[in-house]
């Protein structure tokens, strides 16, 4: 048994000409152009492709760009000061600021400083509370994601024993509440569990997202489950050059075949967390503009 491989890309491509089609008929239909601004504080290299890549794709569908890019030794205030005069600009409905951020500024302090309507990371506390409450908000993009391409590939979540590796405020907690509201059985572990093998095992659906290298062996995966593999490992290819390779927290070749599905890395769930940055912020113009009240 060979596991079917979820592309991540496609699906991607879907979910942005669908946002496309939405941001045509908001410029059309009510004169309203969604904005997304997207801030860079230093020059990580890694952030800066990141940022290039959101700003191009905002772009794609339409949508007007954003974009600041501020030295590494910006204070805190500074900062704080941008992110309130892009709260209060009506043409800005998405605000995100690419992680990590320089040691004398205070990630806290700057996802509390975004307004919670224009957080279109998720990241907020009022949007933490709303996920956890049942209520509606803006979602971390890559649970988004995540929940969208196992929708895809099973249908109805229902009563499904789901295993989530991983206890981060970005992926693992959110991807646990997302679960649940599809009504799965979820199981939170982490690199510090006990018999998470034996847990694997358990799992009709694993979504690992713990930053370990090949951390699920092939042998721990139930026939048939359906693995989602949000890591993203830099590790050497062992043939005496300095270059790397990417891979997940899941041992690909390994678990390919046991698994129904699995994400592979890079391809699986990083192009859909920018399809659902997109997607957010949509959403978030739709609810500043000609849903409120």
């Amino acid at each position: 048994m060979t596991a079917k491989t979820i592309d991540g890309k496609a699906a991607a491509a879907e979910l942005r000409k669908r946002v496309a089609k939405q941001v045509s008929e908001l410029r059309a239909n009510y004169d309203v152009q969604p904005g997304l601004a997207a801030i860079l504080v230093g020059d990580d290299p890694a952030s800066q492709v990141y940022i290039r890549n959101k700003e191009r794709q905002t772009e794609e569908v339409g949508m007007a760009s954003v974009g600041r890019r501020l030295p590494a030794e910006t204070s805190e205030g500074a900062l704080l000061s941008i992110i309130e005069e892009l709260n209060h600009d009506p043409t800005v409905h998405g605000i995100l600021v690419q992680l990590p951020l320089p040691k004398q500024i205070k990630s806290e302090a700057v996802i509390s400083a975004i307004s919670a309507e224009k957080d279109v990371d998720g990241f907020h506390p009022m949007n933490v509370a709303a996920l956890s409450n049942g209520k509606d908000g803006l979602v971390p993009c890559t649970p988004m994601g995540c929940t969208m391409l196992l929708k895809d590939q099973i249908g109805d979540l229902t009563g499904m024993e789901a295993l989530v590796i991983g206890r981060s405020n970005i992926v693992g907690k959110p991807m646990a509440q997302l679960l649940l509201a599809e009504n799965c059985t979820v199981t939170i572990a982490h690199s510090r569990t006990r018999d998470l093998d034996q847990k694997c095992r358990n799992a009709d659906i694993v979504v690992a997202a713990v930053g370990i290298p090949k951390l699920v062996k092939g042998d721990w995966i139930k026939p048939g489950a359906t693995l989602i593999d949000v890591g993203i490992n830099r590790v050497s290819k062992n043939d005496g050059s300095t270059t790397y390779r990417l891979v997940g927290d899941i041992d690909y070749e390994e678990a390919v075949q046991a698994a129904g599905a699995i994400t592979p890395v890079p391809g699986g769930v990083g192009p859909m967390t920018i399809a659902c940055l997109l997607q957010n912020t949509v959403a978030a113009c739709k609810r500043q503009t000609i849903l409120r009240d």
